[in-house]
């Protein structure tokens, strides 16, 4: 059974860089898999993925040494069972903000004892590369659980969010968790508040033995959010990084704005 070396790296204490897929399409899966990320994470709670287009692009990410993962839509058995039994390495929830909402991640993303995962499928071993049999033996050593603190209530209920059994990385989503505190949403910024949060998350994170997370827009952030003592950042997207390349050759033809449509 193929290794989540993503989960290892994080257990042992070093940084895992990885990116994000928004993109529909199994081509940009191929080519992103290409170029030396840990990980990859395919977006469903913002674009219009499917799970059929997700489980192939497990199959081609697990194919080229890299981890699949999967932002689920929402926080649900339904969600983070079907992204796991279809291949996924791992999930990542969106808006989890107290214990019992982190409870329910755990238990549908853990087998028994640690969780109430129900067992079924056979992707989920394909992308290992094993038996169902070894798949469901050690799952729960492999598999990556990620929450999400993108709101105030979240970064409130820190303490006892990640005091959960089970949890891998607590991943700040520092767009909506600025919306959440009446800004503007931004990768980042100087606000007390904003800052404060984001000290706090290292700080919880660090008392619990989770790997802190966090999504920026380049190579730059990324490095200083590692000497922060992030381990688990994600930078950019497909969508982020093609449109950031084109507007700038844009610009340096004297084409358009040259403004980028997003970095996300």
């Amino acid at each position: 059974m193929k290794r989540n070396n993503v989960r290892a790296k994080l257990k042992a204490g070093e940084a895992s860089v990885g990116s994000w897929l928004n993109l529909s399409s199994s081509s940009a899966a191929q080519l992103m898999s290409k170029v030396g990320f840990d990980w990859l994470t395919i977006e469903m709670e913002h674009s219009p993925i499917s799970f059929e287009t997700a489980a192939q692009n497990f199959a081609i990410l697990s194919g080229n040494g890299m981890a699949p993962l999967l932002r689920v839509p929402s926080n649900s058995i339904e969600n983070i069972k079907r992204a796991l039994d279809t291949g996924a390495w791992g999930v990542i929830v969106p808006m989890v903000n107290s214990k019992p909402e982190a409870e329910a991640v755990v238990s549908a993303a853990r087998y028994a004892p640690l969780g109430d995962r129900s067992v079924g499928g056979i992707l989920h071993a394909a992308t290992f590369d094993t038996t169902t049999g070894e798949y469901y033996k050690n799952a729960n050593d492999e598999i990556l659980v990620v929450l999400m603190a993108e709101h105030v209530d979240a970064i409130k209920e820190a303490d006892a969010i990640l005091s959960t059994p089970g949890i891998d990385v607590v991943f700040i989503g520092p767009n909506d968790l600025h919306n959440s505190m009446g800004l503007p949403p931004a990768f980042e910024s100087e606000h007390p508040e904003f800052l404060n949060a984001v000290s706090h998350i290292l700080e919880m994170a660090k008392k619990h033995g989770v790997a802190a997370g966090i999504h920026v827009p380049d190579a730059e952030a990324a490095k200083r959010r590692i000497e922060q003592g992030f381990q688990f950042v994600a930078v950019a997207s497909d969508a982020g990084l093609m449109l950031g390349k084109a507007g700038e050759v844009a610009k340096s033809l004297g084409l358009g704005s040259g403004q980028a449509m997003a970095k996300y």
